[in-house]
């Protein structure tokens, strides 16, 4: 499978925003925007005004790190994104997970649930025929820049194991030295916001992490 490259703007220069983004677009495969609520995650972050004005050919990547996901996702889904995640936390009971993918599906993007750190991979196995595609986070969420934990591994090589067609993306920690393990454990979209904005060379790190030159 192909190696995908997203870009987190969590780490970008904001005073800048439009400039950074444009530094990676001939390079990323997608843009990803973590939302937080400062309820779910302890931070608060991007909202739709900031996102609307953004301007890029990268599939926007919406990460919903909210305790109300369902409430949301009308507000991206009307901006075109490409994908909107929500987290398997915030949405534990089965028949809402289903219908908040299908509502996302229908809403022209695809669908992804994140599990933590800390929630197996049993949390979502009802759910694994139904969407496109598992966010496995490598930190807790909430910050940039935190350190990758590798425990969490096994859960993708579990995931891999069962279906081998699924996407899986990886998200926190990942840099040069990380990334070898992601790829070689089956994740196949990998988020890297430090590694990438906080680059001197963005091509030669987007490059690196995708497990080229």
């Amino acid at each position: 499978m192909a190696i995908l490259i997203t870009p987190s703007i969590l780490a970008a220069d904001l005073a800048h925003l439009q400039d950074e983004v444009d530094s990676v677009e001939a390079f990323a495969d997608w843009l990803q925007v973590d939302v937080m609520d400062g309820h779910f995650a302890p931070n608060l972050s991007f909202g739709t005004p900031i996102i609307r004005n953004l301007r890029t050919k990268l599939p926007l990547d919406i990460h919903l790190m909210v305790t109300n996901p369902t409430d949301r996702i009308q507000e991206f889904l009307e901006m075109g994104v490409g994908s909107i995640t929500f987290h398997a936390e915030a949405v534990p009971d089965h028949d809402a997970r289903i219908a908040l993918i299908k509502a996302i599906r229908e809403g022209g993007a695809k669908a992804g649930i994140a599990l933590n750190p800390e929630t197996p991979v049993s949390a979502i196995a009802s759910m694994l025929d139904h969407i496109d595609l598992v966010l496995v986070m490598s930190v807790n969420p909430g910050f940039s820049g935190q350190k990758f934990l590798p425990e969490v591994l096994r859960k993708v090589r579990e995931l891999r194991k069962a279906y081998p067609d699924l996407m899986i993306q990886m998200d926190g920690g990942i840099d040069e030295e990380t990334a070898p393990l992601c790829r070689e454990a089956g994740a196949t979209n990998l988020v890297a916001a430090s590694a990438i904005f906080k680059a001197k060379d963005r091509a030669k790190a987007i490059a690196a992490l995708r497990g080229g030159k």
